[in-house]
């Protein structure tokens, strides 16, 4: 029986898969090294011993581990933007609303702490990053802005400022909280009273004397 040699498409896809498996080999050994140690306290060498590539292998995919980093963010934003659907959809009370939405916001920060603290100090030490991050960060404005918007429209939320700039204001409360949560120290917020905090504040600041 005559064998045949691969295909040029079948090899391609094989160098592919292959490709996104040291990839992902990379990721998982950052999330994995940053549970006992600082992004500081990372170099190359271990996330690559940790991967089981070479150097030379790690930077064929990032610049540096701030990258890195940066890349496994998007699992953090994937899942605030699902827990966002609700809120987005104006699914249930106001109270119900807002409330899903922070407790996602919270839970995110509960589910990847570590990498959250990795995130602030990539973004401060990486322009690029910290482009992605406000990047991310002002991808929610619009739709929050449209809820606003479609609230004061049906009589539920009350008139006010620019929705866009409260837009703005509000969601950069939520980061300045997971920041605190992040930080940890006496004056720091706990996961409960910051979500009871930023509810509050949310439900007061759009809704008003309409609740």
């Amino acid at each position: 029986m005559t064998s045949h040699p691969a295909s040029s498409d079948e090899t391609r896809t094989r160098r592919a898969n292959k490709g996104e498996e040291r990839r992902a080999a990379i990721l998982e050994a950052v999330e994995r090294l940053l549970e006992d140690r600082s992004l500081d306290e990372i170099n190359i060498s271990d996330i690559s011993k940790a991967a089981g590539v070479t150097r030379s292998g790690f930077y064929f995919y990032f610049d540096n581990k701030a990258k890195a980093v940066a890349a496994l963010s998007r699992t953090v934003y994937g899942e605030m933007q699902e827990g966002a659907r609700r809120y987005l959809a104006r699914e249930g009370s106001p109270r119900e609303m807002i409330d899903g939405l922070i407790a996602e916001v919270i839970g995110t920060w509960e589910r990847h702490p570590n990498l959250y603290r990795a995130l602030r100090d990539a973004r401060d030490s990486d322009p690029s990053v910290r482009e992605m991050w406000d990047r991310d960060r002002f991808s929610f404005v619009g739709p929050v802005a449209s809820v606003i918007d479609a609230e004061r429209t049906s009589g539920r939320a009350a008139d006010g400022p620019d929705s866009r700039a409260l837009a703005v204001v509000l969601l950069d409360m939520n980061d300045r909280a997971v920041e605190s949560l992040s930080r940890g120290g006496p004056e720091a917020l706990t996961p409960e009273t910051a979500r009871e905090a930023l509810v509050a504040v949310w439900l007061n600041t759009i809704y008003g004397s309409k609740l």
